[in-house]
């Protein structure tokens, strides 16, 4: 029962995906816009878009060009140029430019509408693992029951036994068989398991969990906010006709004032990083700044006339030379994205920016090789960035994939044979394969949705909390183990010798006291458990 109320709890914590999409949408009719509910639209309709407003549909832009958060949906750390012609996704935020975009999904079957779908489709395709002293039980005790039966009822019949005598060893029989040592052996494992994980910033959703977490043979991982720092940072700068590195950074920190664009905030925490807190009483003004839609930005720093730019619209501006294209193409590969400085349209300089892996992260991937656990990255960012991240903490790597994409993965990898699966994310766009695993670990700076459908949580968010997690189920599961054989171990002994009248009532009392203090005294040793980075 208790089981089946925290599901539904679950269930409902995944309708506030909903939220995530606006409750209304600027309709277009003959060039006029104005307000209607959002859940009203159907494919074929227009909406205008906003700087700032969520996309209240799936659509495709039929006007505009802008920037687009796309986080919500695939996690990407840094927003997406989108224009003419290209689908955009419910939502999602749209940034700087007014957009046109035609309805091509209703309400009821939009992208964050097809995850909840996926996240409550495959919470109730979970089956409840079954515990092993459950089904023990249900064999053990009527045949303990039958045996007692007949060691009372037999002997007197066909011996000279005395039925006061045979009756005596059935009940001293009973006592030893009461299954007290055998019943407390998991649960009181399970619970020091969990409260040793506790202590450690690991949270596990109850004993089946951690009893699933050690079996894991292959764990995929989000790649934004997950494997990385879940926001862009400077990686490289380049000058150009013997302009400085940090006049570079100085000129772009100028020009990216008071903009809220993670490219923006990345270059302008990169200054004050290496310039210190008078960082700010420093950084010159902008005269006539204003923003390139979807581009960039331009203006004016101290007289001279400045632009920062994407390369693809640095294209529009200027004839680049073949060291400057060169520059772009090698970043680019190493999935970085640039903003270039030109000044009087002459390029002058470029800034590459990249969400870089945790510090953690290859010692998080090292530990879980030792345990003999597969590491895979799914990510929803751009497959060059994904591939270089991959490439440098050394482990497989696919980008570009919606939730569906991800939860699809980790299906096939089950019906492969691969499993059992753990996925580990922090986003919204997790959820789904979060709950299609058969453990799903949130980062605990993730978003609540992903929190909720998740069977454990990492609290510190350190990479290495997975290793930590299926090494803590690995010697919680020894210890249930060793709890169970000593348990049926004491049984068998004393079942033998009551039965043939070695032993009576006194030794049975004791044999089943001993083994119940027995086998809770080796699961409150595991309390002791400490974590080792070479184990």
């Amino acid at each position: 029962m208790l089981e089946g109320v925290a599901a539904a709890q679950a269930r409902r914590s995944i309708s506030a995906l909903s939220k995530l999409t606006p409750s209304t949408a600027r309709l277009l009719e003959q060039g006029e816009a104005r307000e209607v509910a959002a859940a009203s639209l159907v494919p074929g309709q227009r909406v205008q878009v906003r700087p700032g407003d969520r996309l209240p549909c799936d659509g495709q832009i039929i006007a505009g060009h802008s920037s687009i958060d796309e986080s919500p949906v695939n996690g990407e750390s840094v927003p997406r140029e989108r224009s003419e012609g290209e689908s955009v996704f419910a939502g999602t935020v749209n940034l700087d430019g007014v957009l046109e975009v035609e309805v091509t999904r209703s309400a009821e079957n939009n992208t964050i509408a097809r995850v909840i779908k996926l996240v409550e489709e495959a919470q109730a395709a979970k089956a409840p693992v079954a515990r092993f002293i459950d089904r023990f039980a249900f064999y053990y005790m009527p045949a303990v029951v039958g045996v007692a039966l007949v060691v009372a009822i037999v002997p007197p019949l066909v011996s000279s036994m005395l039925w006061s005598e045979s009756i005596y060893r059935a009940l001293a029989l009973l006592l030893i068989a009461c299954p007290c040592a055998l019943v407390i052996s998991t649960p009181a494992a399970i619970a020091a398991g969990l409260s040793v994980g506790a202590r450690n910033g690991l949270l596990m959703k109850g004993g089946a969990v951690l009893e699933q977490l050690g079996k894991l043979k292959r764990v995929a991982l989000d790649k934004t906010g997950t494997l990385t720092a879940g926001k862009p940072t400077v990686t490289d700068i380049e000058s150009f006709d013997g302009v400085s590195d940090d006049e570079i950074v100085r000129l772009a920190a100028a020009l990216e004032q008071g903009s809220s664009h993670p490219l923006a905030v990345a270059i302008s925490d990169y200054f004050h990083n290496i310039n210190g807190q008078q960082s700010q009483a420093t950084l010159p003004k902008v005269d006539a700044g204003r923003a390139l839609a979807g581009h960039g930005v331009a203006g004016q720093v101290e007289g001279r006339e400045l632009m920062l730019v994407s390369p693809r619209y640095l294209q529009t501006l200027t004839q680049g030379s073949s060291k400057l294209d060169a520059t772009i193409t090698a970043l680019e590969t190493q999935g970085k994205s640039l903003a270039v400085l030109l000044e009087n349209q002459r390029p002058i300089g470029l800034i590459a920016l990249r969400d870089e892996p945790r510090e953690d992260s290859r010692k998080g991937l090292q530990a879980l090789e030792r345990l003999g656990v597969q590491a895979v990255m799914l990510s929803g960012d751009n497959a060059r960035t994904v591939a270089a991240i991959g490439k440098q903490l050394g482990i497989e790597a696919e980008g570009e994939l919606m939730p569906e994409d991800k939860a699809l993965r980790v299906s096939q990898w089950q019906a492969a044979g691969l499993g059992p699966i753990g996925k580990v994310g922090d986003g919204i766009n997790d959820a789904p394969a979060l709950a299609a695993a058969e453990v799903g670990i949130a980062m605990g700076s993730g978003t609540d949705v992903a929190l909720e459908t998740a069977d454990a949580a990492l609290l510190k968010n350190r990479v290495e909390g997975i290793a930590e997690m299926i090494a803590l189920s690995r010697a919680t599961m020894r210890n249930v183990k060793t709890n169970v054989a000593l348990a049926l171990g004491f049984k068998a002994l004393f079942l033998v010798s009551t039965a043939l009248g070695i032993t009576g009532m006194w030794v049975a009392v004791m044999a089943d006291t001993g083994a119940t203090v027995l086998v809770t005294l080796n699961a409150l040793h595991l309390l002791r458990y400490r974590f080792n980075d070479k184990a």
